[in-house]
Parts: C-alpha cells; structure tokens; sequence
C-alpha cells in the first residue's frame, strides 16, 4: 500500500531502536532516580498509546516519514517501558522463582506477537471489504484498530501501580529508596561478567528479531510456501515461546546453572540459521527449535542480570543492557535491509550465523569468568538456596 521496499520497510525497525540507543539506559536511571518505577511505568505507556496513533495516521495520509516519526515516539517508550517491566518483576520476585516471572513477562509478549501477525492481515481484510478498496486509508484504519492494544497496557499500567502503592502500604516496603547515591559513572564499574551478558544479548537478537522481520518473503521465495502458510511458519517462532517461556522460567528456577541453559539455547541457534540457509530440509524443524531457543535464552540471560550489579543499580543495569540491544538491533535492521536487497537471503542468513557465533564466543568466554572469579551465574538452584538461608 505505501510502495516501500526492503531498506525502507527495515528502516521502522530502526526508527523504534534508534531513540532507546540512549533513551533506555537514562529510562532506567529515571525509573531508580527520578519518577520511581510506577510514574515511569505510566509515562513511557503514554509515549507507546502517542507513537502509535501517529504511526496509524502517518499510513492514513499516506506520508511515510509521519509514520517513520510515530514509530520514533513509539520507540521512546517501549523498551522504556520493558525495563519498567523488568525492575517490576525483580522487585517482587527477586529469589523467589525470578526465572518463571521472567519467563511469563516473555510469554504474554510472545502471545501479543503472535496474534498481531495472525490477526492483523484478517482485520486489514475485514477494513478493506468494508471500504471497498485498498491503499493508505485501509493501512491507517487497520493500524489505529491495532492501537487499542496499546490503551490495554495504559490502563494495566494504572492498575499496577495502584496494586503497587496498596502493598508498599501493607507490607511497610520502601520501593526504591536504597539509600545509595547513583552515577550515571556507575557504567564504569560493571564487571566483565555483565558485559559479557551484554554482547551475548545484541548478538543473539540481532539474529532472531531482524530475521522474523524479513522471514515471510524468505519462507515464500526459498521454499516455495504461499503467503499464509508463510505467515504461519514465521509466527511459530512466537507461539512456541508463549506456552514454553514459563515451563523454561520454571525448570531453570529449579535447576539454576543459568550459563549452560543460556548456551544450548545460543548453539541451536546456530544449528537452526544454518539449516535454513545450507539445506532445504522442512523448515519446520529449524523455526521450531529456533522458538525453544529463543524462550530458554530469555528465560536464563536476563535474570542473571539481578546476580551481578547491585539491587540499587538493577533500573540502569536493565537500562542499559536494553540500550546496547537496541543499537545494535537498529544497525543491523539496516543492515539486513541492504543486504536482501543487493546480495539475497543466502548471504543474509550467512550474516545471522555469524552473529549467533559472536554470541556463542561470549557464552563460554563468561562460563570461564564466571568459573575464575568464583561467580554465582552457574550456580545450581539448591546451592543457591542454602547460601541464601545461611545470609
């Protein structure tokens, strides 16, 4: 309907990132700082619901760069807001089963996906039957109709910090006042450890979100699957992570040895790309280890966070790991856009093997890091435990 190609389609992805290069790490600081973790919850909501009504009018009127600006305001507070998010769930569950809330968070995520690249091509069909035509105004009407989904989110973030606010009374819990001073020069005092757990971060997602990007026209061109049974395969990614996220959160809280988890998920990756890109086995099996993978990485990386950087710092340590993920999702967005479009999908899923192997490197650098300082990352869950009871 907007007659775009590759480059520019990928171009929204980055729109989105670009702002939370550094919006997302001064998020967190705001949320330790500043506004405390419930305003900022409801602000950065409000930027989502403000994003994307200018997206939606930006395809109504058929004027591209509105809508490459509503996904900028869309980006300033979505990942924001995932850091909100994360803060949320460590301060409510840290040691007691942090694993399986994460692994919820990702799962309601993973269902909100799925049903956007289900539902949204049915609505746009249902939108343009009733106007008779297609174009920008069927496009526009479609995304503001999607929109609601974004006011749900503005109203739960209410009734969080609502529910927040009554038990902060309740259990007489100060939320967020530690008593310690933050510096933004924190960020020089992050160990190796977390930076480690950073890289292992951009490059795995640099390999999974952009590639689901750009994965229907790969599945139509290279297996010859039509249209919808391409969607299907795209999406499965996503519907397996919604149901698997918790059982993953669940298992990793009660085994632990958060670093071995973090990489089987990193090699099946691997194992995945390279089958689609060397074979033409059916890619079925490939995009469905690919969604275990994907649920157990997030199930096991992220908590490892709350492990390494003190409680205090939680909000800029999220921040930032949520900041780097963006660039370099927002670089290799790009990337992969002028890639397709002058080298084709075989040297792009050459580039996203490469990635997951980068990420891989990371994985056992940090297990022998991890191994010398006498870290806890790999720690078993019973371990873990009775240190806990003897502190």
């Amino acid at each position: 309907d907007m007659k775009v190609n590759t480059a520019q389609f990928m171009a929204l992805y980055a729109w989105y990132s670009w702002p939370n290069v550094v919006l997302c790490f001064f998020g967190g600081f705001l949320i330790d700082r500043v506004f405390g973790i419930r305003l900022g919850t409801i602000i950065f909501s409000i930027f989502v619901c403000v994003g994307q009504v200018i997206f939606a009018l930006g395809a109504l009127l058929n004027t591209f760069w509105v809508m490459d600006m509503g996904r900028f305001i869309f980006g300033i507070g979505g990942e924001s807001l995932a850091v909100a998010q994360n803060t949320y769930a460590v301060s409510w569950f840290k040691g007691k089963e942090l694993n399986l809330v994460f692994g919820l968070q990702l799962s309601m995520a993973r269902i909100g996906s799925t049903v956007n690249m289900n539902i949204m091509g049915w609505i746009y069909l249902r939108v343009r039957d009733l106007l008779g035509y297609t174009g920008p105004s069927t496009l526009g009407l479609t995304l503001m109709i999607g929109g609601v989904t974004c006011l749900f989110s503005l109203t739960c973030a209410l009734i969080l910090a609502y529910l927040d606010k009554r038990a902060e009374k309740l259990l007489c819990k100060e939320q967020g006042k530690t008593g310690e001073v933050i510096k933004l020069t924190d960020v020089k005092d992050f160990s190796l450890s977390l930076w480690l757990i950073f890289v292992i971060c951009v490059c795995y997602y640099a390999a999974v979100f952009p590639f689901i990007g750009l994965g229907k026209v790969f599945f139509i061109e290279k297996f010859k699957f039509s249209s919808q049974e391409a969607s299907a395969i795209n999406s499965i990614v996503y519907i397996i992570s919604a149901p698997m996220s918790p059982v993953f959160g669940l298992l990793v809280d009660k085994l632990g040895k958060n670093i071995i988890w973090v990489l089987c998920a990193v090699i099946t990756t691997l194992a995945s790309h390279i089958m689609l890109a060397f074979t033409f086995w059916n890619p079925w099996i490939a995009m469905c280890l690919l969604g275990l993978a994907y649920s157990l990485l997030a199930c096991a990386l992220w908590p490892m966070v709350a492990f390494v950087v003190p409680e205090h710092q939680l909000g800029t340590a999220y921040g930032f790991m949520q900041s780097i993920q963006n660039l370099g999702l927002a670089i290799i967005a790009i990337a992969a856009g002028m890639i397709l479009d002058t080298r084709g999908y075989l040297f792009l899923e050459v580039f996203f093997s490469a990635c997951v192997c980068l990420s891989l490197i990371a994985v056992v650098m940090l297990y022998f890091v991890n191994h010398l300082t006498g870290g806890d990352l790999n720690w078993s869950a019973k371990k873990r435990e009775k240190l806990q009871k003897v502190a």
